[in-house]
């Protein structure tokens, strides 16, 4: 039977699916929504399945419909690209009773890695050092009220399935935490069809660093270095990089040991992302993994030289790993900025809309992920991230001056983007020097509010 490949997504990451499929001669299907019939995942794949209306619950959540599309299309394998239902075990259990293909780990592995709270206990297990939170879900506001207390402010409130910095929230005080418990459980819920939280401390003036891995089903596991995630808003990251300013060969490989040794303890298949914080003395803790591809994969792909979707889609048809831990060497320097549709000047608010014209930058070293074109609408159901902007360049100062320019001859007209404000931050002194952490954004931000 030939190969086929349902992407059970939208955006850049479906296109980046068809491509990889079409590179190793693999049909694809490409399922939307009524808000996405102009997509081009609709015009790229071989064959394409509406499932639903605008709503993700009525389309890219829906289960049933993504089943029925993958069987009737007779498809033998689903990507699922980032979001969604891509960490989603009941999803994973029901593809693979169907005898369908899940590229990705399988649906126990992600029962245990995908809730963030027992991979913390799994973690625990493998002597890897965690932040203090929560032991399991917090089923209640006044239960994790009560412990918030012993905990000590400030506290972070996780979707227990949570992911791309949704279903989370920072709580600075008492006065806040029952609002804010409430608030994440309906985002959890809205985002991940799951509305259990847990606690965990927030460690202040921490970096987000990430491992990436891969792991095949003969039980070979190699890790790919490190991305720096800690330039965020509203917890959700912006600009990533690789190698990180404050990654030291002995932190690198001790990260990329715990990494591996967690995968390699539950059996993890595919590609997956262990994130770690580092605290402003070096040391590390691990606070989740994400059992599937990474937004920011693009970062690892340009650094290493491995196409990991490609990887992905050859573990998930049985192929062993042909990259050694070796193999692996870590090139000059990689940054990407999310072009997103939204207003950094009022709260990061999304601002959909018709894009009249499009500009894209080029050259050497420039790589573009996106889905948009002139006169896309951009729907207002979903992410608001247009592209993912990546340059590569010898060193770290060479990359920032290459994203510079870059940015600057990306022009999107016809809706407010964050473009301008990224090529800001690119000229920030502090950004250049490599110095700063999770909160530096909101800083910057603040800071340009006040004049």
């Amino acid at each position: 039977m030939q190969n086929k490949v349902l992407i059970a997504n939208r955006g850049e990451i479906a296109l980046r699916v068809i491509r990889a499929c079409k590179e190793l001669g693999i049909k694809t299907v490409a399922v939307y929504s009524t808000a996405d019939k102009d997509s081009l995942q609709v015009k790229f794949a071989d064959e394409s399945i509406c499932i639903g209306k605008e709503k993700s619950e009525d389309s890219y959540l829906n289960m049933n419909r993504i089943l029925s599309a993958a069987i009737s299309t007779g498809c033998n394998a689903i990507h699922p690209g980032y979001g969604f239902l891509s960490e989603n075990e009941k999803f994973v259990q029901i593809v693979e009773e169907c005898n369908i293909k899940f590229i990705g780990p399988k649906s126990d592995v992600i029962a245990k890695l995908g809730n963030k709270s027992m991979a913390k206990k799994i973690a625990k297990q493998y002597h890897i050092p965690i932040v203090e939170g929560s032991d399991g879900p917090v089923l209640s506001a006044e239960e994790g009220f009560e412990l918030a207390k012993k905990i000590g402010y400030p506290i972070l409130i996780k979707a227990i399935n949570g992911g791309g910095g949704k279903g989370m929230s920072i709580v600075k005080n008492e006065n806040d935490f029952i609002k804010l418990f409430y608030q994440t459980q309906m985002e959890a819920k809205a985002n991940f069809g799951d509305s259990e939280v847990y606690l965990e401390k927030f460690v202040e003036n921490a970096r987000h660093i990430e491992i990436q891995i891969l792991a095949d089903h003969f039980g070979n596991v190699i890790h790919l270095g490190e991305r720096d995630c800690s330039m965020q808003r509203r917890n959700q990251k912006v600009i990533e990089e690789s190698p990180s300013p404050v990654m030291t060969p002995i932190l690198r490989r001790m990260m990329g040991q715990a990494a591996v040794h967690l995968a390699k303890g539950v059996g993890y298949e595919n590609a997956g992302t262990v994130e770690f914080i580092v605290d402003k003395d070096g040391k590390f803790f691990f606070i989740e993994m994400n059992t599937r591809i990474q937004v920011e994969h693009p970062v690892t792909e340009l650094a290493t030289g491995f196409d990991l979707v490609k990887e992905q889609i050859k573990i998930a048809y049985n192929n062993p790993l042909t990259i050694k831990q070796k193999d692996v060497i870590i090139s000059g320097h990689t940054i990407e900025c999310r072009i997103n549709a939204e207003d950094p000047l009022n709260n990061f608010r999304p601002c959909p809309g018709l894009i009249k014209n499009i500009v894209f930058p080029g050259g050497n070293g420039v790589r573009i992920d996106t889905h948009i074109y002139a006169s896309y609408v951009v729907p207002s159901y979903y992410d608001s991230m247009l592209a993912k902007l990546i340059v590569h360049a010898p060193s770290r100062k060479e990359a920032i001056r290459k994203m510079r320019v870059a940015l600057e001859q990306f022009i999107i007209d016809g809706i407010i983007t964050n473009i301008d404000f990224l090529y800001v931050l690119m000229h920030n002194p502090e950004f250049v020097k490599g110095i700063y952490d999770t909160g530096f954004i909101k800083k910057v931000v603040e800071e340009a509010l006040n004049g």
